[in-house]
């Protein structure tokens, strides 16, 4: 049943009709990352000296050229953007080959998973303005659960993972509110329904990635009661790009 709210919201699950929407909110959500990524990385004293270091090299090499110097120090920060946008479109591009794939297989035909859609009520008309899901694991090790949705990297289990009972969890992950429809308790109202759903199944508590560029989700997440349990660089993009991008991926958990 469609939960009903204040800001004429509405939450239910996921239809086939959704499948256009759904995809274009999820890849907006992914690629809307990269440039807060670029901006936090570049601000990082060690970048900011290399760029100084190659600018200088650049006017000298020139013949004391200010434009070879603005050159050298663009390639450098080129390079910079292309990690960022490498890390996060990689992401995008493995989900839809996996989950994002046939989401009515993925989330609707299992009863441990779910799939919903918020819906804003619009001049008398319904349009979706967000999304989230929740992927059910029960019995299966921490480092499963890396191995099979974040692009093949192994992790241990954390502190709250001991709490879990029979080890059964969900994972949250594809919340996204258009950027219209932010600040206005959404995000709080998915993540809600997100823990209903796992309390419902028996789940003994509710985890989710979320990479560091994303302060204002992370910040939501901390407010419904999320900890932060660990933190890796270790995605499946190259090892170097993943260093240069200094992106962070963040485990943050809550016990039901």
């Amino acid at each position: 049943m469609a939960q009903k709210n204040n800001f004429q919201f509405s939450i239910r699950e996921y239809r086939p009709s959704d499948q256009h929407v759904v995809m274009s909110l999820f890849q907006e959500g992914i690629f809307e990352h990269v440039y807060p990524a670029f901006f936090k990385a570049m601000s990082h004293p060690d970048h900011i000296g290399v760029a100084l270091s190659i600018s200088m090299a650049g006017y000298v090499l020139g013949g004391s050229s200010y434009f070879q110097a603005l050159l050298f120090g663009s390639a450098w920060a080129g390079l910079i953007y292309y990690c960022c946008h490498d890390i996060y479109e990689g992401y995008m591009m493995r989900r839809q080959s996996t989950d994002m794939a046939n989401i009515q297989a993925s989330y609707l035909e299992n009863p441990d998973n779910g799939f919903w859609v918020a819906e804003a009520d619009i001049n008398g008309q319904s349009k979706v303005v967000g999304m989230v899901a929740v992927i059910g694991k029960r019995g299966e090790e921490e480092g499963e659960r890396f191995e099979d949705w974040n692009g093949g990297v192994t992790g241990g289990g954390s502190e709250l993972a001991q709490d879990a009972g029979d080890g059964s969890y969900g994972e949250m992950c594809h919340m996204v509110v258009a950027f219209p429809w932010r600040r206005k308790n959404l995000g709080s109202q998915l993540t809600r329904k997100a823990l209903d759903f796992c309390k419902e199944r028996g789940f003994g508590r509710l985890v989710l990635d979320v990479s560091s560029p994303q302060t204002a989700a992370i910040s939501l997440f901390e407010k419904a009661g999320f900890v932060q349990t660990s933190s890796h660089r270790n995605t499946h993009a190259n090892r170097w790009f993943s260093n240069l991008a200094r992106i962070n991926v963040m485990r943050m958990e809550k016990l039901i």
